[in-house]
């Protein structure tokens, strides 16, 4: 019985070895380099300008202790100036009144969210009760838009 099912079909090792082949030749006729737009001198003026704002000593508002990690930071409400994102989280659970199966998270878009849980085991299942506004997104931070300007530049 062996015998006859395999001759209905192809061997699948066969089958494998021809998919393989396919895929190869054909990935090797449509291989894809990209080609940088920038020339070199441009490239190399903006990593100095990268390596210029890593070098930078920001002082957190809120702590007064420097901020290490620029790209972790959010924007503080009063100073427009970087603050350690835990500064800020802090300071929403100090103006925040937490309930229980409550909990305060970090929801994007420079907001913060209190979250209920039925179940404070089960953390995939939670209601999002109040949204908290940290930073206004219709301004966008000048210490924000000169790191993203400089990062996100394409190759």
């Amino acid at each position: 019985m062996d015998k006859h099912r395999n001759k209905k079909h192809n061997n699948w090792k066969n089958q494998q070895n021809s998919k393989n082949n396919n895929f190869t030749e054909q990935n090797q006729k449509a291989r894809f380099y990209p080609s940088s737009y920038e020339n070199r001198e441009s490239n190399q003026e903006r990593l100095k300008a990268i390596e210029e704002i890593k070098t930078r000593q920001n002082i957190c508002p809120m702590c007064s202790l420097p901020i290490t990690d620029l790209t972790s930071s959010l924007t503080d409400k009063k100073t427009n100036q970087p603050v350690h994102f835990e500064c800020a989280l802090e300071e929403v659970k100090k103006n925040e009144e937490i309930k229980e199966n409550e909990k305060i998270a970090y929801i994007g878009q420079g907001r913060f969210g209190i979250l209920y849980y039925e179940n404070i085991r089960d953390q995939k299942h939670f209601s999002i009760k109040k949204i908290i506004e940290w930073e206004n997104r219709e301004t966008k931070s000048q210490w924000r838009g000169e790191i993203s300007d400089l990062y996100s530049k394409i190759n």
